[in-house]
């Protein structure tokens, strides 16, 4: 059974700093398509930062120059460093693995909540 967990989660004041982790139980992992989204409340998920199976990276405008996606395929991680956090990246953080194909299924984490108060 394919899992995904996230960890890292918690309180912060605005200006600090998470890092999330995704433990994916992919045993081919590296083709994946890695994501992490986000759902605020009352909201539509959003897109936060994406890196593909060769590296390409890219991030909502919302946190360009303040997060930082890398993988590990060795360790079928996925990590989300957040910096410089701000009251409006508080959300539910989910990880989701994309598998290139569209004949095969994708997978989600069940979230890890981020709250940013003052």
């Amino acid at each position: 059974q394919v899992q995904l967990v996230e960890s890292g989660g918690g309180l912060v004041q605005p200006g600090g700093s998470l890092r999330l982790s995704c433990a994916a139980s992919l045993i081919d992992f590296s083709i994946y398509t890695m994501n992490w989204y986000r759902q605020a409340q009352g909201k539509q998920r959003e897109l936060v930062a994406r890196i593909t199976a060769g590296s390409a990276i890219n991030y909502a405008e919302s946190v360009k120059g303040r997060f930082t996606i890398s993988r590990n395929n060795a360790k079928t991680t996925v990590d989300l460093q957040m910096n410089s956090l701000k009251p409006e990246d508080t959300a539910v953080y989910y990880c989701n693995a994309d598998h290139p194909s569209p004949f095969a299924n994708d997978y989600w984490g069940q979230g890890t909540q981020v709250t940013v108060f003052l």
